[in-house]
């Protein structure tokens, strides 16, 4: 029987220094950085999964500064490219860390271009929410949603931004693919962004849309699908937090899911930050899986031994 695969999910901090316009070698940095930190994994059937907010992000300036010369780029082809690029990234320092950690013979790496399928009667159709490119002042701003279409809101003082829907991902289309590769022993580098999101058309044909998928729930669908055993969700902090930033502020250590579920239901974790990572966990304990994990890339392997980081449970 093969064995479960482990499904860690690598947030933005694991991979781009501070700041959306971290230049390349400097995000190959930070990720080689953590993929030493992943070397530990490679003993069991393993994907990674991660985020693309700044790559995605670039992807769309450069093809806005472009628009007078070339078509604008959508939304999911853009989401594509960043899975190909950070894909590749995302190998090079996997078989880079395992070569320095001594390993004769690494498990090869391969990058999968996922899509996750969505629904088009989604909520998050109709009330855009997800933050994604530039900054503008509210004159361009409003310009540019009478000229491209564009939903736009003021973003906490910055500027305005376009949003797009954030649809929850209900399949990931190259599953058995995904699957297929594990049973070889490769490391699947997999649903990078969330999946480029599709829709399924009433003859069953797939269609691109204009969307970004949690990659944390994407994660969650993908792992708990697998069988994985563990989800692990690489982050910023070493444990999820009550009374974040507060005085009265108490790291979680063991917490039952429904535990967790409450103090979510209860407003404790911030939308775009922790709550992403909080809701994945519990989304893969509801779908069958034994443990969810959340702590830093540095802590990883004690944090799968069970020994420090947030331990999600049934």
């Amino acid at each position: 029987m093969r064995e479960q695969p482990v499904v860690v999910a690598l947030g933005g901090n694991a991979i781009s220094p501070p700041g959306s316009r971290s230049p390349i070698p400097a995000q190959y940095e930070r990720t080689l950085e953590t993929a030493h930190h992943l070397v530990h994994l490679a003993e069991r059937p393993l994907v990674v999964t991660h985020g693309n907010g700044p790559q995605v992000g670039n992807v769309l300036l450069r093809s806005d500064l472009a628009a007078h010369l070339l078509p604008r780029l959508p939304l999911d082809t853009c989401v594509a490219d960043t899975q190909g690029g950070m894909g590749f990234m995302l190998q090079q320092c996997l078989d880079n860390a395992f070569g320095q950690a001594g390993r004769r013979r690494p498990p090869p790496t391969v990058t999968v271009v996922t899509r996750t399928v969505v629904e088009l009667d989604d909520p998050a159709f109709r009330h855009p929410s997800k933050p994604i490119g530039d900054f503008y002042e509210e004159a361009e701003a409003r310009q540019r949603m009478a000229a491209d279409g564009w939903a736009m809101r003021e973003d906490a003082g910055r500027g305005w931004r376009r949003v797009v829907p954030s649809p929850a991902p209900k399949e990931i289309v190259e599953e058995r693919a995904i699957r297929a590769l594990l049973d070889t022993g490769a490391i699947v580098i997999a649903a990078g962004g969330g999946g480029v999101p599709v829709v399924r058309q009433a003859d069953g044909s797939l269609l691109g849309v204009e969307a970004v998928i949690d990659k944390d729930l994407a994660s969650a669908l993908l792992a708990a699908n697998l069988g994985a055993e563990v989800l692990l969700v690489l982050t910023g902090v070493e444990h999820v937090a009550l009374d974040f930033g507060r005085p009265t502020q108490r790291d979680l250590h063991e917490v039952r899911v429904g535990e967790l579920a409450g103090h979510a239901g209860a407003g404790q974790f911030a939308a775009g930050s922790m709550l992403p990572k909080v809701q994945a966990a519990i989304s893969f304990l509801a779908r069958g899986g034994k443990r969810a994990v959340i702590t830093t890339a540095e802590l990883s392997e004690k944090a799968l031994a069970g020994e420090i980081g947030t331990q999600v449970v049934p």
